[in-house]
């Protein structure tokens, strides 16, 4: 009687601390609060969204004032040949007082129009690089959470083997004092027991580790985490077909936007090194003041435009230009490679949620075989047809096909998030029919 109520403690035990578990989307709120690599994406973003004010100044109009306030002190005398002398000296103080303002509107500069259309372009890579770095961090937050529960599960699943090892090690032993069996039996349940206790202290160790990974993350040690229900389905990807998934992925995926982005870029750099051939004009005006000691003051307004034609530079801008082309070939030959990692990272993720599907369901038909052979093998062991370490193989194999399932429905939906990663559509809300697959 006393195995049941051992189960029920265990089992209350569990259902309080699952109660009080942190799940899924409140580690993700905790890791948008404390993520550092997800902080440093947010401060860019913050720094390219500055890109279009810079660039648009170039053409717009820039005003400077300046001036001076300058007191002279000192004399001055002239030498006189018919005298052989120097004159009486003069006194040259003055007090100079001057400003002026200028203004300054740009009428052609094509390479201005060039720098301007590259900050909102580059303003939109930022946009991009950023989208890219939540869906990391969702899909990072879940990796990581997953982990913690594959450990956990490994962890639970290496003590009850380490229990039934235990059970097993005492009847053998139990038998061998009554002779009803041989010592071999409990040499081979010692032996077991001994694995299993060195495979409990990997285990609390791997654990350790992961929790450790999540903590990087979420900024804190992280609690009790809400674990995977027992049973749960698993929904297939929708669309069920692999190609909707690689052509968004070749045209949706933020580092395919990125890359496209840049390959525009390099295109108006291009026509940038190409303005610095062009004529260059430029509205000015002006007005100035002057005031001196001797009473003069003297005002002057004027307005024009100035023009700049370059004519040779040493062949620099030639030289620029063709540095320009080849980046240019060089982003569209980057774009390319990530159109195929993407289409690569999607088409694995698919098949691999498919695979996982197809593994999860025959794992769920191994567990039951598993249980059966297992409770055929103790009453086999009991009857006295079968021998010790029989039990101990079918123990062995039950909790390992256990932690193959668990560690199998975490891959499946891991390769889900991926797959609509891939897609570049994952979003936070492709969190919440995953939370609600956990024991709230």
């Amino acid at each position: 009687m006393q195995r049941p109520l051992i189960a029920v403690l265990i089992t209350s035990a569990f259902l309080t601390l699952n109660a009080q578990a942190a799940d899924l989307i409140q580690v993700y709120q905790q890791a948008l609060a404390n993520d550092a690599t997800y902080a440093s994406a947010r401060s860019s973003l913050a720094a390219g969204q500055e890109r279009i004010t810079q660039g648009r100044s170039g053409l717009l109009p820039t005003i400077a004032a300046s001036g001076s306030n300058t007191r002279n002190s000192g004399d001055q005398s002239t030498y006189s040949s018919l005298l052989g002398a120097y004159l009486p000296k003069n006194d040259a103080d003055n007090h100079v007082n001057s400003y002026s303002v200028q203004l300054t509107q740009p009428l052609f500069n094509w390479a201005s129009w060039q720098t301007y259309q590259q900050s909102k372009l580059a303003q939109a890579t930022a946009e991009a690089t950023f989208a890219q770095a939540q869906q990391d961090l969702i899909t990072r937050v879940a990796q990581a959470y997953f982990d913690v529960l594959t450990a956990q599960d490994n962890l639970t699943s290496t003590q009850a083997q380490k229990v039934a090892t235990t059970e097993q090690l005492a009847s053998a032993k139990r038998n061998f004092e009554v002779g009803t069996q041989t010592i071999t039996d409990t040499h081979e349940a010692q032996a077991a027991y001994d694995l299993v206790v060195a495979q409990e202290f990997a285990a609390i160790n791997d654990l350790d580790n992961k929790r450790t990974a999540l903590q990087v993350i979420v900024g804190q040690a992280p609690g009790a985490l809400a674990p995977l229900r027992t049973g749960v389905t698993i929904n297939a990807p929708s669309p069920a077909a692999v190609e909707p998934w690689v052509n968004s992925a070749e045209s949706q995926n933020y580092a395919v936007v990125a890359a496209k982005l840049n390959v525009e870029i390099a295109k108006r750099e291009i026509e940038r090194n190409r303005a610095n051939h062009m004529p260059t004009a430029n509205l000015t005006a002006s007005t100035s003041h002057q005031t001196t000691t001797a009473l003069q003051r003297s005002n002057n307004n004027a307005i024009g435009v100035s023009w700049n034609i370059p004519i040779f530079n040493g062949f620099a801008v030639t030289s620029k230009v063709r540095e320009t082309i080849a980046l240019e070939d060089k982003a569209r030959n980057d774009l390319e490679a990530t159109k195929r990692a993407a289409s690569q990272n999607a088409r694995s993720a698919y098949l691999g949620m498919n695979s996982g599907l197809a593994q999860v369901k025959a794992l769920e038909a191994a567990e039951v075989s598993s249980k059966s052979s297992l409770d055929s093998n103790k009453l086999g062991y009991q009857v006295g047809v079968r021998i010790n370490i029989d039990v101990l193989n079918a123990q062995k194999l039950l909790y390992s096909t256990q932690k193959d399932l668990s560690k199998a429905r975490y891959d499946t939906i891991m390769n889900g998030l991926r797959l609509k990663s891939a897609a570049g559509s994952l979003k936070e809300e492709d969190l919440a029919p995953i939370n609600a697959l956990l024991v709230h």
